[in-house]
């Protein structure tokens, strides 16, 4: 040692002793909770070892590597077999500071060796991180055989074709989100390029429309044409060849009238068996809007339809009693079976109790006459409500996409829960019967044929999300589910019994309603997306600083496992949480070859419910309760941001604030370790898993809401679904990446991907049109998943 003073190890041994004098103090209280004492153990010596070095001490920056040492020794055991991920905020912090120390080291010595030992010290250090991460990162995952193609494959029973057109949604009215075609393929993807680019022209006009902006839009293609609509329900006509508009039809909705996010996932096409050939609206196009009415327009002209309703359009709010704007929205297609258009419609999550109803109705596709209309706590009533009265409020709601089986006149509901979420104590029997349900509504009456409830009394925000999917099961006409905890059931379509195993687990029972609590649910045993239980282990952050942040705040948290409920006076943790397992893209199904693609979520929500009083301070108020505030000139002190997050949930004793995805304040960074997302394929015959792999770059993600720009597989969070094709190929975008992907289906890996000009979330969609064989995407972005905000259709096809 050289006994001189060195400026530089003074500033790095000041730094290394901050940082250890906070993960001493934040590693003590961890141990406290009964959390990993490595903490308070590193923290002390990195203590030590900065006051060594801040006083110029050769014996400091010894300490130090033996710490990095030992911490890189202690990552492999805590991370336990997520490697490449969970070592990033245990290692590569330390690392740095690793190479500084040994920058900082010839300053304490006057050997004349000592930059070359300091440089191979760096190179060795730099060498071995590399190699570790790309021993890890290239560990290959397994990978089984697809089942072997059936050359019959399944009946579609919608009566309607896939290949050339896409008539409905989800393809077909089975849903399976399926292309016949095959001139793209695994082998020749690679060369799609962009042929043609259009635009809605439907952008949010104001900052706060900004914010709740989300297209969702996946066209149909009938004909020559593309039909679709925009986030405020403008309807659209495209030429299917060219993206050249032919006609185009905006229903005027208000700004005030968007729920949580503005968005039109799609539009219904009906053919008038009974109108005379080439008659005004003898073939038309149904959506749904966001101010809650059904509006028919010509496919042609794109003229509103004069036998539907009051010049094109009924108001499907009717009987409903008062609805402040914002609280009931259609943005979802309905779905059309025997001639009659079945909708639900989002009730805002959040709000009040006593929002208006989630009454389901069926329209005449033709007339808009109602057919039916039910209310589950009316089931007496078919029709509109008696003089004087109104649909049942608060009742559960059905905002997403439903199917249907036209040779049984089913329409299969994917139910939500009764508002508001987080609070089930004011809920009666017969909503906690049908909440959170497949229910199969026969529309010949209007009543329920069967339900099959996946959780009782939901306080999760666990609704059905996706739509069901219309399969074959050996030999028995099924339907697929898949739900937002990640598992999947498949069930008889005509009576709702499980072919596949369904098991039952015990769950906690306490909370602030433990009397509301069932002591079992229900889970797949056939197939989930579903992780195991989080542990301390699972937390992460872009530094050992806010890891251990992260495992305070778990150890802090009510978490029992799945299905642990709210509580008030800490946090309780939602694994998964209500962005899924899977959700309103649902999955995708290839008949032929008997295999299912879901794209999932696997993140936690961090949750706690709030006193009237507590929330009231804060400015958690209702729509209608911040709009009278403004109309009286009174400053409004909070805008709910992600859904939950400071939802007032009025009529009830609490407020609920969800931190979605448990993001953390300052950095934006995740809580749980990656991957957030992932892609999956399912052997549809056993339910064994094929193949499956993280989904989503990291190239758009980073701290502090700075795109990374690296191009690594990270598993990001995904909203939109897949499109499956006969040419071997899986087309998705959904990840918060921005990128549009070609997906091997044999073996999960990307064979072509395409950045894009705004958010992927929607579902793509697969046609033919003049021999030639397309692919289409509605670019729209999405406030939630923070992708940029978009306009553009977007069309792809071989060179």
């Amino acid at each position: 040692m050289s006994g001189r003073r060195s400026w530089s190890a003074i500033v790095l041994g000041l730094i290394i002793a901050a940082i250890g004098l906070v993960l001493a103090i934040g590693g003590a209280w961890l141990a406290v909770l009964g959390g990993s004492v490595y903490y308070l153990v590193a923290g002390v010596a990195m203590l030590v070892a900065g006051v060594q070095l801040a006083r110029s001490r050769m014996i400091g920056a010894y300490i130090y590597i033996g710490i990095v040492v030992l911490t890189v020794l202690w990552a492999f055991v805590d991370a336990r077999s997520n490697f490449v991920w969970a070592l990033v905020p245990r290692i590569i912090a330390p690392i740095v500071l690793l190479i500084a120390t040994f920058l900082v080291m010839p300053t304490l010595s006057r050997a004349a060796n000592r930059w070359k030992l300091a440089g191979g010290g760096i190179a060795a250090v730099v060498v071995a991180t590399a190699a570790l991460f790309t021993v890890l990162g290239t560990q290959g995952e397994a990978v089984a055989a697809l089942p072997t193609a059936s050359s019959r494959g399944m009946m579609d029973p919608s009566g309607i074709a896939v290949g050339a057109d896409w008539p409905a949604y989800g393809g077909t009215g089975a849903a399976r989100r399926y292309s016949p075609l095959t001139q793209i393929n695994s082998g020749n993807v690679g060369q799609l390029r962009q042929v043609w680019l259009s635009h809605t022209r439907d952008m949010p006009a104001t900052a706060a429309a900004a914010k709740m902006y989300g297209a969702e839009t996946t066209p149909l293609k009938i004909g020559d044409a593309l039909y679709l609509c925009s986030a405020k329900n403008i309807m659209i006509s495209l030429d299917a060849a060219t993206g050249k508009e032919r006609w185009r039809y905006d229903p005027k909705v208000k700004d005030e009238w968007i729920p949580y996010t503005a968005a039109c996932r799609g539009v219904s096409y009906y053919k008038n068996p009974n109108a005379a050939p080439g008659a005004a609206c003898a073939e038309r196009v149904i959506e749904g809007t966001l101010d809650a009415r059904l509006i028919a327009v010509d496919v042609k002209t794109g003229i509103p339809c004069a036998d539907f309703g009051t010049n094109g359009q009924v108001d499907a709010k009717t009987g409903m009693g008062k609805v402040f704007p914002g609280l009931v929205s259609i943005n979802s297609p309905p779905v059309i079976i025997r001639g009659i258009a079945v909708t639900g419609h989002q009730t805002t999550d959040g709000q009040e109790r006593w929002e208006p109803s989630g009454v389901i109705q069926g329209f005449d596709a033709v007339t808009g006459k109602l057919r039916f209309a039910w209310d589950m706590k009316h089931p007496e009533w078919n029709g509109y409500p008696p003089a004087g009265q109104e649909w049942s409020r608060g009742t559960p709601n059905m905002w997403t996409i439903a199917s249907g089986d036209e040779r049984l006149g089913l329409v299969y509901l994917p139910m939500g829960n009764s508002t508001v979420d987080y609070w089930s104590s004011m809920r009666s029997p017969v909503e906690n019967a049908y909440a959170t349900s497949i229910v199969a509504l026969d529309v010949t009456t209007g009543k329920p044929r069967w339900k099959f409830q996946a959780v009782k009394n939901d306080v999760w925000d666990y609704d059905f999300g996706s739509q069901p999917t219309l399969i074959d099961y050996k030999g028995t006409p099924a339907l697929l589910v898949s739900s937002k905890q990640g598992d999947m059931y498949v069930l008889d379509r005509a009576t709702g019994k499980p072919l596949t195993p369904v098991g039952t687990i015990k769950v906690p029972t306490d909370g602030v309603e433990p009397g509301q609590r069932s002591p079992t649910q229900i889970v797949s045993r056939w197939q989930t997306l579903r992780r195991d239980p989080l542990t301390e282990h699972d937390m992460w952050g872009m530094s050992p600083i806010d890891q251990m942040i992260c495992r305070i705040n778990f150890k802090r948290a009510s978490y029992k496992g799945f299905f642990t409920p709210p509580e008030v006076d800490r946090h309780s943790i939602e694994y998964p949480g209500y962005n899924g397992g899977t959700d309103w893209g649902s999955v995708a199904v290839d008949p032929a070859r008997g295999v299912i693609v879901a794209n999932y979520n696997d993140m936690p929500n961090y949750v706690r419910l709030v006193p009237r009083a507590a929330a009231n301070k804060q400015g958690w108020f209702t729509r209608e309760q911040n709009a009278d505030l403004k109309k009286h000139g009174k400053a409004v002190r909070f805008e709910p941001g992600a859904e939950g997050a400071g939802d007032p949930q009025a009529q009830t004793p609490y407020a609920v604030d969800v931190n979605a995805g448990w993001v953390m304040p300052f950095t934006g960074m995740l809580c749980k370790q990656p991957p957030y997302g992932g892609i999956r394929a399912i052997n549809l015959a056993t339910g064994k898993t094929l193949w499956d792999h993280p989904f989503g770059s990291a190239r758009e993600n980073g701290p502090f809401g700075i795109p990374s720009r690296l191009p690594v597989t990270i598993g990001t969070p995904n909203n939109g679904g897949a499109v499956v094709t006969a040419g071997g190929v899986i087309f998705v975008a959904a990840s918060t990446d921005n990128l549009f992907k070609a997906i091997d289906l044999k073996t999960g890996k990307i064979l072509w991907q395409v950045a894009l000009p705004a958010g992927g979330q929607a579902t793509p969609m697969v046609y033919e049109q003049g021999g030639r064989e397309y692919v289409v995407l509605v670019t729209g972005g999405h406030h939630f998943m923070k992708t940029p905000i978009g306009d553009q259709v977007i069309a792809w096809a071989l060179t």
